[in-house]
């Protein structure tokens, strides 16, 4: 099926190209989004006779999703989330939560600009992309984390598995400690028992 873009689509082609699309495609997604017409000879047409009103428009559109990517490229945003000791999301991060995220810190973002190559099941800090305009993209990122305080270590270069590492390896050294002073303490038991011996008087065992 042939359609004309009113826009630019991504690995598709330009506004006011004339492109070849598989019909399940264009009537599921460009024509009801208004990313394009079927290529008529009455829509190519009325395209020519728009084309300068839809590009003044894109170019408008196209110079705020910057001034906005601006402002969003290279944000991160705190979830806060379940998860296991391995690192293991008890559920997943979706593309509305990380709409909702950004909004909630003052961007108005819909989950269909986010996109996700899969859903975000670990911890850590995770690359999102943002369409905010057809020629427009920004990055921002989500630091998932189980609280505020690992949000904050994780936003410091520490993943997960460091700072569980960090946590055994300073279990192990209390460990060791306690067992060093109570080696201690019973060597100084075996100090005093010595001092005691040698002052006090070995007893007679013989009736006197």
């Amino acid at each position: 099926m042939q359609v004309i873009l009113l826009e630019r689509v991504a690995k598709l082609g330009q506004m006011g190209e004339v492109v070849d699309v598989k019909p399940g495609f264009a009537r599921n997604y460009l024509l009801p989004q208004g990313k394009a017409l079927s290529a008529s000879d009455r829509n190519i047409a009325d395209f020519e006779a728009r084309k300068a009103q839809l590009e003044a428009r894109n170019l408008e559109t196209r110079k705020e999703a910057e001034k906005l990517a601006e402002s969003l490229d290279g944000r991160k945003f705190v979830l806060i989330r379940q998860a296991a000791d391995s690192g293991a999301l008890y559920g997943s991060v979706s593309t509305r939560d990380a709409a909702e995220a950004a909004t909630e810190d003052g961007f108005s973002l819909d989950r269909k600009q986010v996109a996700l190559s899969k859903p975000i099941k670990e911890l850590g800090l995770h690359d999102v992309t943002v369409t905010l305009h057809p020629e427009v993209e920004a990055t921002m990122t989500l630091n998932v984390a189980r609280s505020p305080e690992e949000a904050q270590l994780q936003a410091s270069g520490k993943s997960i598995q460091e700072l569980a590492a960090e946590e055994e390896a300073a279990a192990d050294y209390e460990i060791a400690e306690l067992f060093d002073d109570i080696g201690s303490a019973a060597s100084d038991d075996d100090e005093l028992a010595e001092v005691v011996e040698e002052v006090l008087p070995e007893e007679d065992d013989s009736d006197s």
